[in-house]
């Protein structure tokens, strides 16, 4: 099939990333250059300036780390605070139905996964393209059960 990439992929959410990231490292440059220039600071309140900074960029960062990554054996979801390996047969469908916020795997077990590492936020025709091409590897890897049909996407 000509619509799916070689693998191994990551789809992640890129300009995203580079906004958390971005964000990330401003916060923390300028809470850390407060507590320097604030004279009337003691050592220890510039320490928990400097802390409360770094904290922010890490908690963007963790933001920012979300993916999917697609290769020979599997799909591995890394979301927010989880990460999940899956066989290609685990995966029964690919949904980004409009107004989804990321895709949602539907497993074998009947459960559905969010993988936030495809997400249309700011990118939308770019998560439209990656839920597509996870779609094809799917259906391309995948054992299928005919009655369950294929996946839905925007546009």
């Amino acid at each position: 099939m000509s619509d799916q990439p070689a693998l191994p992929v990551t789809f992640r959410p890129g300009r995203t990333r580079v906004v958390l990231l971005t964000a990330g490292v401003t916060i923390f440059v300028v809470i850390s250059a407060i507590a320097l220039l604030l004279e009337q600071l003691g050592p220890g309140e510039r320490l928990s300036f400097v802390v409360t900074g770094a904290l922010i960029f890490w908690v963007l960062a963790q933001l920012a780390r979300v993916r999917v990554v697609a290769d020979d054996s599997g799909v591995t979801v890394v979301n927010i605070a989880s990460r999940r390996r899956l066989a290609w047969a685990e995966i029964v469908q690919v949904n980004l139905r409009p107004g989804d916020p990321w895709v949602f795997l539907n497993l074998s077990d009947g459960t559905s996964l969010p993988a936030l590492g495809i997400q249309p936020g700011i990118a939308k025709q770019q998560a439209i393209a990656d839920a597509r091409a996870l779609r094809a590897l799917v259906e391309h890897r995948s054992v299928r059960d005919p009655e369950r049909g294929s996946g839905q996407d925007q546009g």
